[in-house]
């Protein structure tokens, strides 16, 4: 008889169940042009951090707390006003008949993005039904690349994290999930290329995905 390996699931928010690199790309260079700053490495500094990280690489240490605070809220606001339109279509493709299809797993979100963006996203979406934990980098002591916000909501499902999928787009996603002790799962859409994933899938309709589960739990 096959045992079963894993127990539960983690997600990633942006990039795994949204696809908004883009978005976020396009609404930080809007502010930033608004404020007269330029970076020509934005994409290479924002993917996978936590806003406060990225303000105070783009505007420096010298930032106080409540001024990193405004511009991460400030651009947040303006990317959920982007994205609101295209909300439905900048789903990954097949994260939603995926949730359903395993919905009788236990699922939780382990995410560097801001509290209102989340809930932008699980509820105008009604995607929150899916998951049982759902943690933030700012319930954490440390964000991604530490492990923090997956042991969280592993322990608030229950479940030991090396019995646990998790399933990210960045690199530092993948350390955090990692260094959790889980098993990660990498989803394409912003590199083809994640080591220390156990699988690579384009998006959640890939048939390779399927298979490979079926054969762990």
């Amino acid at each position: 008889m096959k045992m079963k390996q894993f127990d539960a699931f983690l997600f990633d928010l942006d990039g795994v169940v949204l696809d908004s690199m883009q978005h976020h790309i396009d609404a930080w260079q809007f502010y930033m042009k608004f404020h007269n700053v330029s970076d020509d490495r934005l994409s290479e500094r924002m993917h996978g951090k936590r806003n406060d990280d990225i303000v105070r690489e783009i505007w420096g240490e010298s930032l106080s707390a409540e001024e990193v605070f405004r511009h991460g809220a400030a651009k947040e606001a303006l990317f959920r006003e982007m994205m609101r339109p295209h909300l439905e279509q900048k789903l990954v493709p097949g994260i939603r008949s995926f949730l359903e299809s395993w919905k009788s797993m236990p699922m939780g979100l382990g995410s560097n993005a801001e509290p209102p963006n989340v809930s932008f996203v699980l509820d105008g979406a009604k995607l929150r039904p899916y998951f049982q934990a759902v943690v933030d980098g700012h319930q954490v002591q440390h964000a991604k690349p530490e492990p923090d916000v997956y042991l969280k909501a592993a322990a608030q499902l229950g479940f030991a994290p090396e019995r646990c999928i998790v399933f990210e787009d960045s690199m530092t996603g993948v350390t955090a999930g990692l260094r959790a002790g889980a098993t990660v799962v990498g989803v394409a859409t912003t590199s083809n290329e994640l080591p220390g994933a156990a699988l690579m899938i384009r998006d959640f309709n890939d048939p390779a995905l399927d298979h490979w589960l079926k054969e762990r739990i």
